[in-house]
């Protein structure tokens, strides 16, 4: 077992960001299709899984996390690996694309939501029935091929039933790993059954993997996607822990020797790493002073729910930056905008741009591009952003680019 590792927070959150594929400027554009789908493929695997959302600023949130790290990044490549079988979705963090390969392990999680949504499913058992029937016989199919008057409570109704009983049957059966989301169309969701469309030789990994191998392979999977990990958060592993079963997992695999406990000056929470990361920590730690400051340093703008940006303690801890998603916050209580993304200087996140992209108008319009106060706004770092703004809005589609608001205050 390795003794503590005692370093500063800008080595770690280097570290960090060099797992996360966020620290060096960008690779070149891809020449070809394949190259560019190869790409996509090994950034995905690289983080483990990417978060989806639907709501759509700009474009959903799994398109603007690729994007941030692959120039020419474009959703169809995404789609074509949905159907091709090269990822699934599912919960991991929260909902996610995840690379095939991993379908196996996250059987645990599956059978949970089975067991939890059994009821439900024979609430309706007809209309899921006849669901599944009708994708056995014209799958793949859009969730808009399947039409019922019934009304029926939804995840999301709160009070009256407004869900189409065929839609909710949809969802259930899709968490219940019955069917699988097979590729997109904007928000509209293309659905098939699992035996067609989840390789013979996974399905039966899945169906014969020990439930404790499998719960072990999703903590280090876990592990490798966070990087830098600490016990208090919830969803560590991805699978139900109360806290003390948290801390208990983690140090069982410091007590292997794979993984280290990492102290930082100025912060009580000791961070944990992977051993095979301390070396390319101690390179960050010795580098460091020989780096710029950020000045001339790349500049990302990260969508809410960003692979780095699933921690908020750690965001603290690390870059001394506070971050809440306001698209739940009243509009009078918002400080940034309810799609604020923050902006990466190099390593360092120096401020929120909140967009907004006109489509029809190819025009991307910035509510909101604030600066935090602490940080220098030269005129080298002033240019940068602007570039930045100016290939943010071309790679998603826009021509022209407007700035409503700027602000220098919390």
């Amino acid at each position: 077992m390795m003794r503590p590792i005692r370093t500063s927070k800008r080595a770690l959150r280097r570290l960090l960001l060099e797992k996360q594929l966020l620290l060096r400027p960008s690779d070149e554009p891809a020449r070809t299709e394949e190259e560019l789908y190869q790409r996509v493929k090994a950034v995905i695997r690289q983080l483990e899984c990417v978060q989806i959302d639907p709501v759509s600023a700009v474009r959903p949130n799994q398109h603007l996390t690729l994007a941030a790290r692959i120039p020419g990044y474009e959703p169809r490549i995404l789609n074509g690996m949905l159907r091709h079988n090269e990822v699934f979705e599912y919960l991991a963090n929260a909902a996610c694309v995840i690379p095939m390969e991993d379908y196996p392990m996250f059987e645990p999680v599956r059978q949970r939501l089975r067991e939890r949504l059994q009821a439900s499913i024979e609430a309706i058992r007809s209309v899921a029935d006849g669901v599944i029937h009708k994708l056995e016989n014209e799958g793949p199919l859009p969730a808009k091929a399947f039409q019922s008057e019934e009304r029926v409570h939804g995840y999301w109704d709160n009070v009256n039933a407004k869900t189409k009983a065929t839609s909710h049957a949809l969802n259930l059966l899709m968490d219940a790993a019955e069917i699988r989301i097979v590729g997109r169309e904007g928000n509209q969701r293309h659905f098939d059954v699992i035996r067609r469309c989840v390789p013979a030789e996974l399905q039966h990994k899945a169906e014969t993997i020990d439930p404790a191998e499998a719960l072990d392979a999703m903590l280090r999977k876990y592990f490798r996607a966070y990087s830098v990990f600490e016990p208090s958060d919830p969803r560590l592993g991805w699978q139900r822990m109360n806290a003390a079963e948290r801390r208990q997992a983690i140090e069982r695999y410091v007590r292997a020797g794979e993984a280290v406990p990492v102290e930082l000056d100025g912060v009580k929470q000791t961070y944990y790493v992977l051993a095979g990361d301390v070396g390319r920590l101690e390179a960050h730690q010795v580098g460091i002073s020989e780096e710029l400051d950020g000045d001339g340093e790349s500049i990302r703008f990260l969508p809410p729910l960003d692979n780095l940006l699933w921690s908020r303690k750690r965001l603290e801890d690390l870059f001394e930056f506070e971050y809440r998603w306001e698209i739940y916050t009243p509009a009078v209580k918002r400080k940034y905008g309810y799609y604020a993304m923050p902006i990466l200087a190099g390593d360092r996140l120096i401020g929120r741009m909140d967009p907004r992209l006109n489509s029809k108008e190819k025009h991307l319009s910035v509510q909101l591009l604030q600066i935090d106060p602490c940080i220098e706004l030269t005129e080298r770092l002033n240019e940068s952003i602007q570039a930045e703004l100016q290939t943010f809005a071309r790679s998603h589609g826009a021509e022209t680019v407007s700035i409503e608001h700027c602000a220098r205050q919390h």
